[in-house]
């Protein structure tokens, strides 16, 4: 009961925070998910398994082995336990004692685009080809499962063909999730390892998922998460986050003269069509200046420390 009403209190305060990956009106989730879990503030880690809540009416423990890490140490938090697909998981959360980085001195910014980030050192793909070639797979199972149903109805879930079709479907997302979590743990890594004050974006995404193909995009990119991801490692390491207005012109101003474009010279996704130019060609007609348009909005980023 206790974890129930945290969780009811997280989800209102992602609620009033767009920013957010969950943001949004507080949900409960379905019984009839294929993923289906809980959560307990009462496992323990017993000669190297784990210990759940004792079942009433069962006199002895049972303790259930898990493939892992064998070296777990720390002090072990709430426990994740979910099934999917007659496969079990567990999240096993452990705090630990960290040490703070050394200071370098150093500062960056970050240009949030689709598929890939912007930064001093130079981009980092969020969207790999391997990705691609994931996402033409699902799209394979998502029309099989579809096709299931237009054909059988409701009875299309009952068969086997269907149940091996929506296995694969999980099998692919949860690999995307895997190499995008691993990308974004990295880069951020990197960040906080390496640069004392990061600047990036106060983005609104809501408002800049303007069709379903920009909604997608946005959605595979993790804004949210990159933003999650840095702000705890931050505070982890004793690193400063410099949120950027979300009204900034980063794209737009000029970093050598500080001119910012307006009406139809401003930049959109594919350019500017008044003067011929790509997305990422960055022209200023006030000083003559010429460069690449991230590299531009990250200098323009980079001015705010």
């Amino acid at each position: 009961m206790q974890l129930a009403i945290s969780d009811l209190g997280k989800a209102w305060k992602n609620f009033f925070d767009p920013a957010l990956p969950d943001w949004g009106k507080p949900r409960f989730k379905s019984k009839k998910t294929s993923r289906q879990g809980f959560k307990t503030d009462r496992a323990r880690i017993v000669d190297g398994k784990l210990r759940l809540d004792k079942p009433r009416g069962i006199k002895t423990w049972y303790d259930l082995k898990f493939r892992g890490a064998k070296d777990l140490s720390g002090d072990l938090k709430t426990v994740s336990i979910y099934c999917e697909k007659g496969k079990y998981w567990a999240s096993l959360p452990f705090e630990v004692e960290i040490d703070k980085r050394d200071t370098t001195a150093k500062h960056t910014a970050v240009d949030l685009n689709v598929g890939y980030f912007n930064y001093t050192e130079g981009e980092i793909s969020v969207l790999p080809k391997k990705l691609k070639i994931i996402y033409e797979r699902i799209k394979f199972y998502q029309r099989q499962l579809v096709r299931k149903h237009v054909v059988n109805g409701n009875k299309a879930t009952q068969s086997k063909n269907y149940a091996k079709a929506r296995a694969k479907l999980q099998r692919d997302y949860r690999k995307v999730a895997a190499i995008q979590n691993n990308i974004l743990h990295e880069f951020t890594t990197e960040l906080v390892t390496d640069f004392d004050k990061i600047v990036i974006e106060d983005l609104n995404v809501k408002a800049m998922q303007m069709s379903h193909v920009a909604s997608k995009g946005l959605h595979r990119s993790m804004f949210g998460r990159f933003r999650q991801i840095l702000t705890y490692k931050a505070d982890w390491y004793g690193k400063e986050i410099i949120l950027a207005d979300k009204h900034y012109p980063s794209p737009q101003r000029c970093s050598a003269c500080g001119h910012i474009k307006t009406g139809e010279d401003k930049i959109g996704l594919a350019g500017n069509a008044k003067h011929g130019t790509k997305h990422h060609e960055y022209i200023c007609y006030e000083c003559g200046f010429v460069g690449d348009r991230d590299e531009n909005a990250v200098a323009n980023l980079l001015a705010l420390i």
